[in-house]
């Protein structure tokens, strides 16, 4: 059984998401010991460390203006805590520039990376149809 990384923003979970109820030993050392330290936890570790490129509060439409600098520059970002890759910021301003306002201010309603997730949920149902799948 190998030892999980804590993660360092969110006293919760560990690095690789398990929830920290379940983690039944903590890496410690500084910098973690590659041969105990969780493989996810070591992979992951300096992602989770790396401070957020942009921060939104729910209700804040510039999220998208942050996801179309994602796009613009070809790069994957950190949107509060959560980090986003470019298909998926793609995704979800390709499906959000088709949706009515009343829509779009429903889906302002959610935190950042469920909107996301929705947008993402949304294309994939489209294109599914697309294909007679």
């Amino acid at each position: 059984m190998s030892w999980h990384i804590r993660h360092p923003r969110d006293e919760r979970q560990a690095v690789c998401g398990v929830p920290a109820d379940q983690v039944t030993r903590w890496e410690t050392e500084d910098p973690p010991r590659s041969d105990y330290a969780c493989e996810d936890c070591l992979t992951l570790l300096e992602d989770a460390a790396r401070p957020d490129d942009y921060q939104h509060p729910i209700g804040d439409p510039t999220l998208i203006d942050s996801l179309r600098t994602i796009v613009a520059e070809r790069q994957h970002a950190k949107i509060d805590g959560v980090l986003i890759d470019l298909w998926s910021a793609s995704v979800t301003v390709l499906i959000w520039d088709r949706l009515k306002d009343r829509h779009r201010q429903r889906l302002l309603t959610l935190p950042s990376h469920e909107l996301i997730l929705r947008c993402v949920a949304i294309y994939t149902s489209v294109t599914k149809k697309a294909d007679g799948s």
